[in-house]
């Protein structure tokens, strides 16, 4: 396929409907020269004359009615071409994949700033707490916890958290408050299962590692969902503060043992490749890498 010959088509319909290389050359921001010069070109590719040319006006051959009718969409779908691939305003969808408590409580509030900014781009939001594959399932962006082990994938910090433990005033009203690690392991537990398999909880203090043991526990797969188990006063937890910072700040929730820390979580923003990133995904990579949401 030649595309210059399909430029050169397109140019020839701008030239019919405009009546006259003048006109073309205008709509075109050309010369009208240059126009003529390009109507010979294509008349020399094509073999046929397209135009008869007189001092007064243009008329179109029969050859040239043909190829006209064949070729007056052809500049539609070059702008639109043009357009598609214009990178100089953003515009079109980015999706993006994160747990379901990293969507809700850190990703949606930077959404609607996202989208004063750039009203043309639009996001697809996908909840998972399970991993996906990004390249098989074609997802632009995904906030995950850790350096993806895939070499394809490319990762950027954007935040980190460790896991501190709290509970209601509710629970603690109805249970008493725990003074000693002892204490600690005869409340009532509610254990993440990635982190914890057997209920045990591991925080550090002072750079060496303290185990809590919890006589009884529920488990849970979800983080969101075991955040909504703590609100409810069912049992102590271990949560990310980022993630449950206005529940922190209302005391809805309340910090117990401050000086056991879970160790260090790294959140990347993760993404397929560098090359030929569209404008669009960049935005919304830098957008989310400066939101305030992430910086907490």
């Amino acid at each position: 396929m030649n595309l210059n010959r399909l430029k050169l088509l397109a140019i020839f319909a701008i030239v019919v409907e405009q009546g006259s290389f003048a006109g073309a050359a205008r709509q075109l921001h050309s010369s009208r020269s240059r126009i003529s010069e390009q109507i010979t070109q294509l008349e020399e590719m094509l073999g046929i004359r397209l135009l008869h040319r007189s001092t007064r006006q243009l008329s179109v051959t029969e050859d040239g009615k043909v190829i006209y009718e064949r070729a007056r969409d052809l500049q539609d779908i070059l702008v639109d071409t043009d357009s598609l691939a214009d990178q100089s305003v953003p515009k079109g969808r980015v999706s993006i994949t994160t747990t379901n408590d990293v969507g809700i409580n850190k990703l949606l509030p930077c959404l609607k700033s996202f989208q004063t900014q750039y009203p043309e781009v639009f996001v697809d939001v996908r909840l998972e707490d399970e991993r996906t594959d990004l390249i098989a399932e074609g997802i632009d962006l995904a906030i995950r916890v850790g350096v993806p082990k895939d070499d394809r994938l490319i990762a950027r910090v954007l935040y980190r958290d460790h896991f501190q433990i709290v509970a209601s005033p509710d629970y603690l009203e109805k249970n008493g408050t725990p003074k000693s690690i002892e204490e600690l392991e005869q409340h009532n537990w509610i254990s993440l299962d990635i982190s914890s398999s057997d209920g045990v909880q591991r925080f550090y203090k002072d750079g060496k590692q303290v185990q809590v043991k919890p006589r009884s526990y529920y488990s849970c797969n979800s983080p969101l969902m075991m955040q909504q188990m703590v609100l409810e006063g069912i049992g102590i937890t271990a949560v990310l503060p980022s993630t449950m910072q206005a529940a922190l700040t209302s005391r809805q929730l309340i910090p117990l043992f401050p000086e056991l820390q879970g160790a260090p979580i790294e959140f990347y923003i993760v993404y397929p490749s560098r090359r030929q990133l569209p404008s669009r995904t960049r935005c919304l990579i830098d957008h989310l890498v400066q939101s305030k949401e992430f910086q907490k």
